[in-house]
């Protein structure tokens, strides 16, 4: 925690905030992306803020050059200018990183944090795996907790817990990456999307942002996506393929003190999927409503640019507005939800027939866009993340435990 002075002189304590972001996953790049805004839209007044970037290898690194784009992937020279970390697992409140090189004379000194905020977006970041260290640490962090992101970020688990609360699926096959080679015997194959028909779609069961996304329209197509899907993911999901598709995502939170849920976005889409490029890259870089000058109103620039992929706050049919927010915060309440997950639906807009599709626990940019456009009640992307931290302190103190987790009646060992 740092401190600084404010308008009248009073000394305030800035609470250190560590962006996480990077990470072993398909959506590496992504991740990138969302963390070097993060560190651009958080309040300056209230935190300081810094990078540690986790590189596809797994190594966590810490340093200035992280803050820019321009100097990812890592080469040689920038990693002369960084210092690898690793996270102190102790469970003391707050967090702290423990350069892996020691000089010669004396100790490396902790680079300590009060929160930690991860951006990370598929395996090893988004599904539990960070929140779960993080909670064995005893450090805050923003976003969703542990249970709620291994949930949602396994599609067919995701399934089962849509089918309980009486949500709307899509019927679904689960594949299993043989245990030699990528390839599952066509009679096996047969039987196994025999539920669910042709044509079909393919995809990932724990990726996110159309990656490994195909149509099959026979079994021999369904045989040959296959492989590129368990390169990824040791499990696929089919579903039936959705005639006159029609996408819409909606976010929800309980940061502002209640249960609420986010504008609508209906992705614009041909007869073909939406493209990962398009999805990530068509928004430009300053995506934070303005936030580098500390203005929180729109930005005209990057609101044109979302436009070309997607409408905000689109004309529905009658009653399907009211499905998708009750239906998710539904999953948001019975997941004890936290964070701000963005949930996708898919719809056809001849039978205006309509399915929750799957969640993504932090969605890419952390949905800031629609908050923004929240009708009535905007809420901007650096009130956002101030509030996620704010619940992130709550939720710890919520979980915490003892100093000596085992009740006294439980010790069989001695005590100093």
């Amino acid at each position: 925690m740092s401190q600084m002075k404010n308008s009248n002189g009073t000394i305030m304590s800035k609470k250190k905030i560590a962006v996480f972001f990077g990470g072993r996953s398909p959506e590496h790049d992504v991740s990138v992306i969302t963390g070097l805004q993060v560190l651009q839209a958080l309040d300056g007044t209230l935190y300081d803020a810094f990078p540690v970037y986790v590189a596809p290898d797994g190594a966590w690194y810490i340093g200035d050059i992280l803050c820019q784009r321009a100097n990812y992937l890592l080469n040689e020279q920038n990693l002369k200018q960084v210092t690898e970390v690793t996270l102190d697992v102790r469970a003391t409140r707050g967090g702290a990183l423990l350069p892996k090189k020691i000089p010669l004379f004396g100790s490396a000194k902790p680079i300590t944090f009060d929160i930690a905020l991860p951006a990370f977006h598929g395996l090893y970041g988004e599904d539990g795996n960070i929140q779960g260290l993080f909670e064995l640490a005893n450090i805050p962090y923003a976003g969703m907790r542990t249970k709620a992101s291994a949930i949602l970020m396994d599609k067919v688990t995701t399934k089962y817990i849509l089918k309980a609360f009486d949500i709307p699926t899509l019927n679904f096959a689960i594949l299993k990456r043989p245990a030699q080679g990528y390839l599952i015997p066509e009679d096996q194959l047969t039987e196994l999307l025999g539920s669910v028909g042709f044509p079909c779609i393919l995809k990932p069961a724990h990726l996110g942002s159309s990656i490994g996304v195909a149509k099959a329209n026979n079994v021999d197509e369904a045989k040959a996506l296959l492989p590129a899907i368990f390169e990824y993911d040791d499990i696929a999901i089919a579903e039936p393929f959705v005639e006159n598709l029609v996408e819409y995502n909606i976010s929800v939170s309980k940061v502002l003190g209640r249960v609420l849920t986010s504008a609508v976005e209906r992705p614009k889409t041909s007869d073909e999927l939406l493209d990962f490029k398009q999805k990530y890259m068509s928004g430009g870089d300053d995506k934070g409503g303005n936030k580098l000058s500390g203005n929180k109103t729109f930005s005209p620039a990057s609101e044109g640019m979302l436009s070309l992929t997607r409408e905000i706050n689109p004309d529905m049919p009658e009653g399907m507005e009211d499905k998708i927010r009750s239906w998710a915060e539904c999953l948001f309440k019975a997941i004890d939800g936290t964070g701000a997950p963005r949930i996708d639906f898919i719809g056809n807009s001849k039978t205006d027939e309509i399915w929750m599709n799957e969640v993504n626990p932090c969605p890419g940019s952390f949905g800031y866009f629609l908050w923004e456009a929240l009708k009535g009640d905007p809420v901007f992307f650096t009130d956002l993340l101030t509030s996620m931290l704010v619940e992130a302190v709550s939720e710890n103190a919520a979980h915490a435990l003892p100093f000596d987790p085992v009740p006294v009646d439980a010790r069989l060992l001695r005590r100093g």
